[in-house]
This record gives structure tokens, sequence and C-alpha cells, in this order.
């Protein structure tokens, strides 16, 4: 994923009490409202609503961890293009609702917004795309 001529990888900063919240199994949404700019529990939220059925919810809650992973990746220097590389944890929780944001705008029929987020997922890391199933 090395592109000399390229913008180099973003990597999101370490949000480590969020995250060992989460790994200890703690409620996505008690995450979310103590780290609200933490995208790993928006996702999982999403990713809960999307199972349940609850389309509307599940495209709101990955809409939040989409624009919330957008700030992040604006401060730590992305210009709006270049990889942001499935293997770093952190970018997970951004690729995860940007992914579940593409789902769920097709299941509401937004084709627009569902083929923007298959490409956007798919330019940021193919590796993404083949983990969250939006190809």
């Amino acid at each position: 994923m090395t592109n000399l001529l390229g913008p180099q990888p973003t990597h999101l900063p370490e949000h480590t009490a969020a995250q060992a919240a989460l790994d200890a199994g703690t409620d996505p949404a008690a995450v979310a409202a103590e780290h609200p700019d933490y995208s790993e529990a928006w996702a999982a939220l999403a990713e809960k609503a999307l199972e349940a059925g609850e389309t509307v919810a599940a495209y709101a809650y990955a809409r939040t961890g989409y624009h919330r992973g957008l700030d992040q990746l604006r401060r730590a220097g992305w210009k709006g293009h270049g990889p942001v590389p499935w293997s770093h944890r952190p970018n997970q929780g951004f690729l995860r609702s940007l992914a579940v944001l593409g789902k769920a705008a097709g299941k509401i029929g937004e084709t627009e917004e569902y083929d923007r987020c298959r490409t956007f997922l798919s330019d940021s890391d193919p590796a993404a795309a083949e983990a969250t199933g939006l190809k």
C-alpha cells in the first residue's frame, strides 16, 4: 500500500480508554456517551442496529461515526484522499462506520451514497472493503 508519489497512509490516534471499555464488553451506547468522538463505538451501534433491522437508526449511528472519523482524519493530516489502513485499529471505527453507512444507504434507496461509500471504503483500503463486506 505504499505509493511513493501519493499521500502517506493516515493513522488515527489511539483512544485507549474507549477501546478498553469496548473490549471489556461495555455497552457501545455507554462508550459513545462517554467518548462521543470515538468512531468505533458508533460503528458498533450502527452494526447492531443494522443486524436488528433498524436501518434508519443504523444510518444515523453510522453517519455520526463517519463524521467523527472524518474530523479526526483531517486533524491527522488527511487531505481528502489517500490510504486509511484497515490494519491500524484506530482507523477501523471510521471504516466500519463508512461501511454501515453504505449498507444502510443501499437499504433505503440512496444509491448514490451507497456507491460513494463503497468507492471511498475501497479507495481507503481494499482490506476494509473485504473485512466489512462492502465491496
